[in-house]
This record gives C-alpha cells, structure tokens and sequence, in this order.
C-alpha cells in the first residue's frame, strides 16, 4: 500500500495528483489546500475519473503518508523576476505545513519556489532526516537543457545541477562535444529565462512540472534506485554545507541513497560554486 499525499492541489499539484492516480502508483491519496471549495472542486473532479481510489482531506492524515508532495504557496507569474523572490511570501505557507510535517517519516518532495531554500528549511525545521528530503526542478532544468542541445544538434545527455533558477549549472562537460563559453553563456541566458514564455502565455507551467514530479514518485515507488538531479541537502559533497543544491543523486523507496560527486570543469565549477554561495545565503535567512 502505497499513500501519497499533495500539500496544494493547484496547477501543478492538482495535476501531479491525477497522474499519480492515473498510473496507479497510489492506493491512496491526501489532498490539501487552503481554499475549501477549490480543494473539494479538485477531489471530485478525481473521483470522476471513476478511479476508485480513497483521497482524505484531512491534512492530519499527511503524516502517515509514504510521500508528501508540497506544492502549496505563490507560483511564480509574470511580475516575479526569479523564484528566489518568492522566499517571503511562500515561508509562511512552508511554516504552516510544518506544523504537520513535524518528525515526518515519510519522503518529502518540495516543489514550491524558492524550492532549494524551501527543501532546507522544511528538513531542518520539521526534523526530517535529510535523505528523505528532495527538491523537484532539476530534472526540469535537464530537459529544458535537453531542448537547447537538440536545437543546435549538440548531441549528448543534458544534465543541469545547481540552484533551480538563475544559478543553475548546465554540465557541458558531459556532452559528446566541446561548447565554448560564449555559446555556453547564450545557453544559460535561454534556460534562466524558459520558463517565461510559458508563465505569460497561460499564467504558469503545468505539464513538464508535473511530468517529471511523477517520474520522481514513481522511481520512489518502484524502488528503481534510478540517477535523478535533485536538490538535497549537502553535508560536505562538492565542498558545501547549509543549503540545498541539485546535485545526482540515486532515488528509491528510501528517499536518497547515494549523493554522486561529478567531476565538472572551469566554467562549470565557478557557476556551482555561485550557485552554493547564493543557495547558502538564502537559507542564512531561514533561522533553522
């Protein structure tokens, strides 16, 4: 028996849900939201996909949940310039969460932006071993990466580590094929800025968040101890402590077993390095 439980059934919550119900990788769900009518609105609309699936509303009930998925708070819209701007106005709501996720034995996975900060302050204030704390947006990033590479036929495997936003480290190093900086600088500016084209054009991103949120649930559930690019807390790895940074990792049933240490060159050690500085500060703030 599998439970899954959605702290925020908006867009990308609500969908993350639905998915997860459609692919039968839970046999029970918890969805919340601070909106009652919305919330009731979202689990019947579930209920009539004629899945036959039992859903709680009853927040207290995330605590036996095997995965927690917290996607409440602000989303980011077209008058936010990064997501790290987000920080004030989503504290309160990951504040408020805490008050549920206390000594949570379950595996966490923080979607709502600043994410990295938000996955460090949820692990650290609610007590949460660290291995079971992981932040969605790299695998993301990876394929927003992935698309760049595609369109100027540079073969290889896309892999973004760092901070998800304006911080995020494209591994060039891994391709096929040698990238000057100045087309790897033009790559970053296109990546930094992806999502925003989306985000004017309908409010927000739906379907990439949610598709790779529930490849993450499903490699936890089936145990597939797959690599996955996602924020974890550091403890000394690439030579950082105090924050949460998307780094390889191997996902299962247990949260994260293994934190990969990739080799990365010049340009990609600098930015990594920004990244760490610029995550570590943000959770300086954090007060846990």
């Amino acid at each position: 028996m599998t439970s899954i439980s959605v702290l925020g059934v908006g867009r990308v919550g609500g969908q993350v849900a639905y998915l997860s119900a459609m692919l039968g990788l839970a046999d029970e769900f918890v969805m919340y939201d601070a909106v009652p009518a919305f919330l009731n609105s979202q689990v019947l609309d579930l209920k009539h996909t004629g899945l036959d699936i039992p859903v709680s509303t009853d927040w207290r009930s995330v605590k036996k949940s095997d995965i927690c998925i917290f996607s409440a708070g602000l989303p980011r819209n077209p008058d936010v310039k990064t997501r790290a701007d987000l920080l004030q106005a989503n504290l309160p709501v990951a504040f408020e969460c805490s008050q549920v996720l206390k000594n949570y034995e379950g595996i966490l996975i923080t979607v709502t932006n600043p994410m990295d900060a938000n996955n460090y302050y949820l692990c650290r204030k609610n007590g949460i071993d660290s291995s079971r704390c992981i932040g969605f947006g790299g695998q993301l990033d990876s394929a927003r990466f992935g698309l760049e590479l595609k369109k100027r036929r540079i073969p290889g495997k896309a892999y973004v580590l760092g901070d998800h936003g304006e911080f995020q480290v494209p591994l060039f190093s891994r391709l096929k094929k040698s990238v000057p900086v100045p087309l790897r600088e033009e790559i970053l500016t296109q990546l930094r800025g992806a999502s925003m084209e989306i985000i004017k054009g309908k409010g927000g991103t739906v379907f990439g968040p949610a598709y790779h949120i529930v490849d993450l649930v499903r490699a936890i559930v089936e145990d597939k101890k797959a690599t996955k690019i996602c924020s974890c807390i550091l403890d000394g790895e690439y030579g950082l402590s105090g924050c949460s940074l998307g780094v390889p990792v191997k996902v299962g049933r247990d949260g994260i077993s293994e934190i990969l240490e990739w080799k990365l060159d010049a340009w990609e050690r600098t930015h990594f390095e920004n990244a760490g500085e610029f995550v570590t500060g943000l959770c300086a703030q954090l007060g846990v």
